[in-house]
Order: structure tokens, then C-alpha cells, then sequence
């Protein structure tokens, strides 16, 4: 039976575009299916998925951090530069309303996401690199990302930065520390709970993005194309500048491949759960971040496959 589950569990992990994608159909056609379920349960769901990754922590995963602290500082530097002006700048050029302009905003200011250690060992890149840059952007998180949504957005919206601080130190890094805490102190229960992680946090943000939509089935169906286009272009360009970056600065390949996939990838699930729990007033706010977590899946196991066959050849 465990094996079962075991076996079930790698199926969805390797899957996860096509699971995003079907629920995201269903809530989007069927929004009946999903909408029953109030947007306060984002929240819980999203620290369900940052315990599980805390699960997989020890403290020694962080000493890239000193080891490389070149190609750390050039992920984060990368990490907060890139994506939030690019953010900015799509809202700019594509001339977005102000509410998808704020949840495109939020995507930007947001720190790596939680399937990018995946993707990065698919493609071959520096995993230890990967999962170092996932936890030093996400404790950075507290105070970055509120001040760089109130620098970007603040003259259009009323930005709660004491609440957005707390709300990514509850949410996010309260949950990653349990974690590592429990990875530690309780290592046998933790080896039997790890296998079956990828399922379950592959169904949270399937569940968080199925919510998300269904709440806003309608509005996404009226403006789900210029939306579309502000996610794939920030996805797509942070992938190539992140790797353009670490390029220029002399990164080895695999440290390249860990960069772009760090950057291009953003924790959009925080960005759905900061969107519901801070700009209620404004509902469409919370819609990128949904469209960012189908797309930047699929974009993610696509530029992994590139990256490998670089890898392969050199």
C-alpha cells in the first residue's frame, strides 16, 4: 500500500503541469466545483506546502550560501531586480488595469518558487545552488517583497506593509521552520512523510489555483488574453535574463541553469494567499498569480529540457 501511494505520488510530481492545467479547467467551466470553498482556505494550504518543503531542509542545504556567495548574490540581486521591474514595466507597456496590475506586481516582488529545486534537478543545474537561493529569497521575503510592492504599486494602492510582513512570516517562513525543525528532531517519521510531499503539495497549489479561478471564473474569461501575455512574457524573460546574467558574470553551466530557473520561477502561490488576504477590495489582484502557477510549470519543464541537453552536450 505504501508503495502504492509512494508510486501515486511521483505520477502527480511529474505531472503537476497537466494536474494544474485540468484543475484550472474545471474551476474556470465549472466554477461551481471549486467556489464553495472560501479564499481564507488559501492561506493554510500554502503553509501546508512550505512545511513540506521545510520537511526536505536541513541547515547544511544552506552552506552554498558561504561556499558560493558570488553566485547567491547574483541570484538574489537577479531575483528582486529583474522580475520586479519587469513587472512593472509589462504593466506599463501592456497597459494594465490596476488590479491585475497589482497581481502582476505581487508575482514580481515575490521570492523563488517552490517547485524550482524540481525543475532545476530535471534540467540538470546546481541543485544545492537552487535550494539555497529558494531559502535565502524566502527569508528575505518578509521585508523585501512588502517594500518593493509598496515602492511599485503603493502610489496606486494602499499598501499594508506591517500586515504583509507578518502574513509571509506566518505563511511562509513559521511553516519552513517547523519543518526544518521536524526534519531534524524527528528524521525517521520525516523519511516515511518525504516520498509522498510531491502529492501533496502538487494538490495544495492545484487546489490553491483552483479556488482562485473558480472565484473569478468570469472576469478571468473577459481579460484571460492580455493577462496571458503579462505572465508568459515576465515568466519568459526572467528565465533569459537570469541566465543571461550569470552568463556575464562567468557562472558554470549548471549555476546558470539554477540561476534563470530561481528567477523566472516565483512563488506565485504567496503572491494568490497576499493578493486574498490584503487587497480583498480589489479580487482580480489575485488572478496573475493563479495564471503564473499553470504557466510557469509548463514553461519551467520546457526550459528544463533544454538546459539538460546543454548539460548533456558539454
Amino acid at each position: 500500500m505504501k508503495n502504492k501511494l509512494i508510486q501515486i505520488s511521483a505520477w502527480i510530481a511529474a505531472h503537476i503541469t497537466l494536474v494544474v492545467v485540468l484543475v484550472t479547467a474545471v474551476a474556470l467551466f465549472l466554477p461551481s466545483s471549486f467556489n464553495w470553498i472560501d479564499t481564507s482556505a488559501i492561506t493554510p494550504m500554502l503553509g501546508v506546502v512550505m512545511f513540506g518543503m521545510g520537511l526536505t531542509l536541513r541547515p547544511s542545504d544552506f552552506r552554498p550560501v558561504l561556499q558560493h556567495p558570488k553566485d547567491i548574490l547574483v541570484g538574489e540581486l537577479a531575483q528582486f531586480l529583474i522580475m520586479p521591474s519587469l513587472a512593472w514595466l509589462l504593466c506599463k507597456l501592456l497597459s494594465l488595469p490596476e488590479e491585475l496590475a497589482l497581481g502582476v506586481i505581487l508575482v514580481g516582488c515575490c521570492p523563488g518558487g517552490t517547485a524550482s529545486n524540481v525543475i532545476c534537478y530535471l534540467a540538470k543545474g546546481d541543485v544545492a545552488l537552487s535550494v539555497a537561493m529558494t531559502g535565502v529569497s524566502t527569508l528575505l521575503a518578509p521585508i523585501v517583497t512588502p517594500a518593493l510592492v509598496w515602492l511599485l504599486a503603493g502610489e496606486s494602492v494602499e499598501v499594508d506593509v506591517a500586515g504583509m510582513f507578518l502574513s509571509i512570516v506566518q505563511v511562509v517562513i513559521v511553516p519552513i521552520v517547523l519543518g526544518v525543525a521536524a526534519n531534524h528532531y524527528f528524521q525517521r517519521t520525516t523519511r516515511r512523510i518525504v516520498p509522498l510531499l510531491p502529492m501533496i503539495s502538487t494538490l495544495s497549489i492545484a487546489f490553491i489555483i483552483g479556488i482562485i479561478v473558480a472565484h473569478n471564473a468570469a472576469s478571468i474569461l473577459a481579460c484571460s488574453l492580455i493577462v496571458a501575455v503579462a505572465v508568459i512574457l515576465h515568466n519568459v524573460l526572467g528565465l533569459a535574463l537570469g541566465y543571461g546574467l550569470s552568463s556575464l558574470v562567468g557562472s558554470e553551466p549548471s549555476k546558470r541553469s539554477a540561476i534563470a530557473i530561481e528567477v523566472g520561477m516565483q512563488n506565485s502561490g504567496l503572491a494568490t494567499s497576499l493578493a486574498a488576504t490584503h487587497f480583498a477590495l480589489f479580487p482580480m489582484a489575485a488572478v496573475p498569480g493563479a495564471m503564473f502557477s499553470v504557466w510557469h510549470n509548463f514553461s519551467g519543464s520546457i526550459a528544463a529540457q533544454i538546459f539538460r541537453r546543454q548539460a548533456d552536450k558539454e
